[in-house]
């Protein structure tokens, strides 16, 4: 069994990170090389470990297992990955029995690091813990009792939305918000002409960008519909040019074929979704964090996402799951900022038509950009990462 210690000044201070899926290794490497940034101002010498994929590691993390690949949304979808899960949890716990970690901090990715809090709570209950963008359970909340066990597993809690803040602390946890670590992603972020320079696109030709797939499920629930929506505005606007950021290489076939059936002319690019989305006049976007990327390089966007069929009937006729909004946008300050198309309300025609009023109405994006200003406000000033490795630190040391 390890020991779990206070690093002496002479010992680096070793903290684990557990997080998953394409968007937790992006967040966790930021908060990776902020912890970097901040130990060396401290004089700490510093150690991370953790789950998570690539960008952690360059980052500096040293992986015990990579969770980008594994992770869906949905209970049917998420069967094929069960026991790839197992096995990753199973390493890690015969790791924290071999180590000693002075902090834990989990990040997003519910369900496996509700299974690594309650072993650790079991096992090493002196181990401190922190919870680092924590469930969105303020709207997906299927039961008090997953609620209640984040907060139990967690000894603090960084919170990214305020509403989140606001709705684990009334649970009892301990809970800071430093604002959104998005904005510091963004703080030097390209601007329109610079991405349209940068990608050899005309200054003045209608371009427009699909975020359509982080996950394989979303390549065959959201990337078709996106698709349809394309092919009907190419048809009207017959000189726009399309662009598709790949964000995970092994997705790069399938969503290639799917365009190729489609009959849309679009121009595939691997690693500048900044620069793809800053040329945009318009994003046909998935739910997600991009939304709010995309919000703040101020670019008008329409959201959509579909689940499993099933999946989806499951949480709207048995659990009487009923959300207001799924944007992270309109969540942010709890109003429709972005227009919103989730499952049956994904029509083809209804898409199209919202997106072909963003792309030719002035009001209609002026509205929406004015709606982006208050959000940025809101989401914090640059600095945000630091100021949360700071606050970790100052918890583990």
């Amino acid at each position: 069994m390890s020991q779990h210690k206070a690093a002496a000044a002479d010992q680096a201070l070793h903290i684990f990170i557990s997080t998953g899926e394409v968007s937790g290794d992006l967040q966790g490497s930021y908060l990776i090389q902020a912890l970097h940034r901040q130990a060396q101002t401290l004089g700490l010498s510093l150690r991370v470990s953790g789950l998570g994929g690539p960008r952690m590691v360059t980052a500096g993390a040293d992986l015990v297992g990579d969770t980008t690949p594994i992770v869906s949304v949905g209970i049917l979808d998420a069967l094929p990955y069960l026991l790839p899960n197992w096995k990753i949890q199973r390493r890690v716990q015969r790791f924290f029995q071999q180590e000693a970690i002075d902090l834990t901090i989990f990040l997003d990715y519910m369900g496996p690091n509700l299974g690594l809090g309650t072993f650790l709570l079991d096992r090493f209950p002196d181990l401190p813990t922190a919870y680092y963008i924590a469930p969105q359970q303020w709207v997906w909340a299927f039961s008090e009792k997953d609620t209640e066990q984040v907060v139990r597993i967690a000894d603090q809690m960084v919170a990214v939305f305020p509403q989140e803040a606001e709705f684990y602390r009334d649970y009892g946890a301990k809970v800071s918000y430093f604002g959104h670590p998005l904005v510091d992603k963004l703080a030097q972020s390209p601007n329109r002409l610079a991405a349209r320079q940068n990608l050899g696109l005309s200054e003045t030709a209608p371009v427009i960008t699909l975020l359509p797939a982080s996950r394989q499920q979303e390549v065959k629930y959201v990337l078709p519909l996106l698709l349809a929506v394309a092919e009907k505005i190419q048809a009207t606007q017959p000189n726009v040019e399309f662009l598709v950021p790949i964000s995970m290489g092994k997705l790069r076939p399938a969503i290639e074929t799917a365009i190729a059936r489609a009959g849309v002319k679009a121009r595939l690019l691997e690693g500048d979704s900044l620069s793809a989305i800053a040329a945009a006049d318009l994003v046909l976007n998935k739910s997600g964090t991009a939304n709010l990327e995309v919000a703040l390089l101020n670019v008008p966007q329409v959201v959509v996402y579909r689940l499993n069929p099933i999946t989806a009937r499951i949480g709207y006729y048995l659990l009487r799951l009923r959300i207001e909004y799924v944007s992270p946008v309109n969540l942010f300050l709890n109003q429709a900022i972005v227009p919103e198309f989730i499952q049956w309300e994904a029509t083809v025609e209804d898409v199209t038509a919202t997106a072909l009023k963003l792309l030719t109405d002035t009001a209609a994006r002026q509205t929406m950009l004015d709606s982006y200003a208050e959000l940025r406000a809101a989401m914090g000033k640059p600095g945000v990462c630091d100021r949360v490795a700071a606050h970790l630190l100052g918890f583990a040391h």
